[in-house]
């Protein structure tokens, strides 16, 4: 699959491991590292930066709204009568907790073979195709009759998903750079919230519905072919790697190659390096996001699943209920933001994690010891939707440069993104329709592993700053944190490299 340091793919000439191409990256990084200051203000920047986000940002943000769509929408379906058609009425709820499960399981085994895969192929292909995949399985829920069909369509919409997922913080860390790359993936990631909330709307839009067909039927297809369309749409919009796309000019080619080189030295090329997946499995810093993530996830998966549930304990009707998710989502999604925001501005992720997942765990609090007040326990879903939302994509940015590496970033990234799925696994299990109306064991669960992530982060972002420090005393302090890092042989271990706390 790969030599011992690069394989080249598609229309690129395969060169020595310091040849032709990384001349010219280094020309290239070198027109402006000098001057950072400057060119970070200059209006060809600015302009640069715009055309960016015009192309790409629109397009990844509206088909992670989907994917989130796609994989959450059982949570409305169950209010419509999908266990009762499809799932033999469902007493007890298990039938429905592994048919959401199957969805995480072929999500986890895929997500580290499917991204370091996506390295060696142009980017709006392999974009393109997984958002098709997983479109084409969503909508085939629609035609499920038994449990076994439903769940054959969800593990397809996993397999589909892991390409998409974790692809996309490598996809960005091609265009932004780590002063920008925080408030991108926010963005990206808090459409996972617009999803809860527009979900939530067209759940509703649905249930009153009279059609020919089952309401949740009507769900699945309503949600399911714009998303194929999105896919063909992506591979017409989205821009492959900036050395080779025609998306930019001369100009900009060369101004991008600069930014894609700040803090680390980029691949050229659709390359893959065997050691730094190697280092990526050695590094205990990933799997402390692992840990993180496992714990946001279980909540963010219990929240996708079970919100609509845990409202109609409160009173409300099945209709009301699913109108009721949209002020959570779309608060958290302005928490998201500027949470998102200030931590590119100061340059620090971790205290930001410390915070808000145990923002997220105090609303779980709330809902164990307030019974009956269900203003503080509304209020209370607001908390957790803010809190696991903001861990989540803040966490994505903090990996998204502290890997030192896009191979290792490509291996990294969907390992701790797996491990932490695995918590998605969990919160599907911590909900039976049993332990209803209070749902004691789902609640304590999600409280215990939300500051389980919180002490992690404190952990992790302590390492990031004593490993910083020890190395400005060794090698002396980085005069230009934005100057041009070799990272090919060592990834972030170099000894220049910098982490972003």
């Amino acid at each position: 699959m790969a030599t011992d340091n690069d394989t080249q793919k598609g229309p690129l000439v395969e060169n020595e491991k310091y040849g032709a191409d990384d001349v010219q990256v280094d020309r290239a990084s070198s027109i402006a590292s000098s001057q950072h200051k400057e060119l970070s203000v200059s209006d060809g920047e600015k302009k640069l930066v715009r055309k960016l986000d015009m192309r790409i940002m629109p397009i990844a943000c509206i088909l992670y709204l989907f994917a989130f769509l796609d994989r959450s929408n059982l949570g409305n379906a169950r209010l419509q009568g999908f266990p009762q058609d499809v799932l033999r009425g469902d007493p007890t709820g298990n039938l429905f907790d592994w048919t959401n499960t199957a969805f995480f399981i072929s999500y986890i085994i895929f997500q580290v073979p499917a991204t370091i895969t996506s390295k060696l192929y142009p980017p709006r292909i392999w974009i393109g195709c997984a958002v098709i995949g997983w479109g084409i399985s969503s909508t085939l829920l629609s035609t499920a009759f038994d449990p076994a069909g439903a769940i054959v369509c969800r593990v397809f919409l996993g397999v589909f998903e892991a390409g998409f997922g974790p692809g996309i913080p490598l996809y960005f860390s091609l265009w932004y750079t780590k002063d920008e790359m925080g408030l991108r993936m926010a963005q990206w990631f808090g459409f996972a919230a617009v999803a809860g909330a527009f979900g939530g709307l067209i759940a509703f839009g649905v249930q009153h519905a009279h059609v020919a067909i089952e309401n949740w039927r009507l769900l699945f297809i309503v949600e399911g072919i714009p998303t194929v369309l999105l896919g063909f749409l992506a591979m017409w919009v989205l821009p492959d790697r900036p050395e080779e796309t025609p998306f930019l000019n001369e100009t900009e080619r060369k101004l991008q190659l600069e930014r894609m080189n700040r803090g680390i030295r980029a691949d050229y090329g659709r390359t893959l390096t065997k050691r730094h997946i190697f280092a990526a499995f050695r590094d205990w810093r990933i799997y402390a996001g692992g840990v993180m993530y496992f714990g946001a996830n279980c909540a963010l998966a219990a929240l996708s699943a079970f919100l609509p549930t845990i409202l109609k304990t409160f009173g409300f009707s099945n209709a009301r209920a699913q109108l009721m998710t949209v002020p959570p989502y779309a608060v958290c999604a302005v928490v998201l933001c500027i949470c998102s925001y200030i931590s590119d501005r100061i340059q620090s992720r971790g205290l930001f994690i410390v915070g808000s997942s145990a923002i997220s765990g105090v609303g779980y609090i709330l809902l164990l010891v307030v019974e009956s007040n269900n203003h503080v326990r509304y209020f209370a879903t607001f908390l957790i939707t803010s809190g696991t939302y903001t861990t989540i994509g803040l966490i994505i940015a903090w990996y998204a440069h502290n890997l030192g590496s896009e191979t290792k970033k490509a291996t990294g990234i969907p390992m701790y993104m797996a491990m932490g799925q695995c918590g998605s696994i969990l919160g599907t299990h911590i909900f039976p329709s049993a332990d209803g109306p209070r749902y004691i064991k789902g609640f304590a669960v999600s409280c215990s592993l939300m500051f389980v992530a919180s002490i992690a982060a404190l952990v992790l972002t302590i390492s990031y700053r004593l490993d910083n420090a020890q190395r400005d005393r060794k090698h002396g302090k980085v005069a230009d944190e934005h100057a041009t890092v070799d990272t090919r042989e060592l990834a972030d271990k170099t000894p220049e490299f910098r982490y972003v706390p």
